[in-house]
Order: structure tokens, then C-alpha cells, then sequence
């Protein structure tokens, strides 16, 4: 069983398509064991006590280094035994001793088709934003490893949604969620589990 913790930073609309998913038997060999917040306001909290699922809230600016809190979420989480963790939604610039304990077993859901709009500064609706201020007719999603590059790692899957021509960002970001995110963050979570992903030289191949 793969036991995993959740990242959000907000409503936790992703979270809620991962637990659905699992209660419903589509993601296998997994237990979801915990999530964590940077916020303590933070909505998706919520929702994962209602399933029964346990909630941990680490605020970065409580501690006096990037080094510190790094090491309290690796505390954390190792107090759980986790073997994956799932960045959805988590807004937080992850300290450098934290994304090297957790290479190759972390993992991260951005809201365009990687490497366009992605890097510092693309979260959000601002990720949005600049897919409509280009005149992109195409958008998407995509689910990757996390590595010390922001939105770097090697891309696990990656999925395609059509831009109308009367999208505003907020239009935009909920066809996203709903076609692209809440699918492919799930089936990666699945398929990590039941070990159907490797990296090989830097790319992930699918067994």
C-alpha cells in the first residue's frame, strides 16, 4: 500500500477528485494518509476531515530558515510513513532539503502544457491569464516529478484543452480542472502506485 500525503494551499478541488477517485476503487494500492496546509484557513483541511482523513497545518514563515521548515515537513511526514507526496494546489516554493528527500517520489499537477506558462510566478490564474493574453488556442495540464527546478521535473502525462474564444480565466481555469487536472493527477497517482512509472535518464516511462 502507498501510503500518501496531500500538499494544498486552498479549496482542495484536486484533493476532493483524488479522494473520489479512491473511494470509488479507480486509484488502487493507496491509502491516503494524511494532508498538509501552509494555511491554516485553508478549505481543503476540510474536506479531508470529512473522509476521515487526517490534517496538518505547517506555516513556513513560522520558522526562521527555508532549512527548518523543510526539515518540519519531512518530520511530518515521515511520521506517516509517507512514500509519495502529491503537490495539489500547494503554493509554496519548497525548500531545496525537502525536494531532495523526496526525489523521484513527489509530485506535482500544473495547470498548462509544460514548458509553456510554468516556472516562478505561473500559479494559479495567472497561469490563466498568460495562456489567454497569447492567443493560445490550446491549453492543458500537466502531472510531473518535482525536482529543484519550479515545474522542471521529468513529465509523467500531460493533457489538452481547447481555449474558446470567449474564455475568461476563470472559465478557463474550471474547464482545466475539469478535463485535464482532476483526470490525469489521479490516473499518475495510480499508476505510481501499482509501479507502472520509472525514470530512465531523466524521463518517465510508463510500463
Amino acid at each position: 500500500m502507498t501510503k500518501t500525503a496531500i500538499l494544498v494551499s486552498g479549496g482542495g478541488t484536486n484533493l476532493q477528485a483524488i479522494i473520489d477517485r479512491t473511494e470509488a476503487g479507480e486509484i488502487t494500492n493507496t491509502s491516503l494518509e494524511v494532508v498538509i496546509s501552509n494555511k491554516p484557513s485553508a478549505y481543503a483541511l476540510e474536506r479531508a476531515a470529512k473522509h476521515g482523513i487526517k490534517g496538518e497545518v505547517i506555516v513556513p514563515k513560522e520558522y526562521s530558515t527555508r532549512e527548518e521548515y523543510g526539515e518540519a515537513m519531512i518530520q511530518c511526514l515521515e511520521s506517516y510513513g509517507i512514500d509519495l507526496v502529491v503537490l495539489a494546489g500547494f503554493l509554496v516554493i519548497l525548500p531545496e532539503n525537502f525536494v531532495k528527500h523526496y526525489e523521484g517520489r513527489m509530485i506535482n499537477i500544473h495547470p498548462s502544457l509544460i514548458p509553456s506558462h510554468c516556472g516562478p510566478g505561473y500559479y494559479g490564474l495567472k497561469v490563466h491569464e498568460s495562456v489567454l493574453a497569447r492567443g493560445n488556442k490550446v491549453t492543458g495540464a500537466t502531472v510531473h516529478f518535482v525536482n529543484e527546478i519550479a515545474d522542471g521535473g521529468p513529465i509523467i502525462s500531460q493533457k489538452a484543452v481547447e481555449v474558446q474564444d470567449d474564455d475568461t480565466p476563470e472559465t478557463l481555469q474550471l474547464r482545466v480542472m475539469e478535463q485535464a487536472e482532476w483526470n490525469i493527477l489521479p490516473q499518475a497517482i495510480d499508476d505510481i502506485a501499482n509501479g507502472r512509472i520509472e525514470i530512465v535518464d531523466g524521463i518517465v516511462k510508463h510500463k
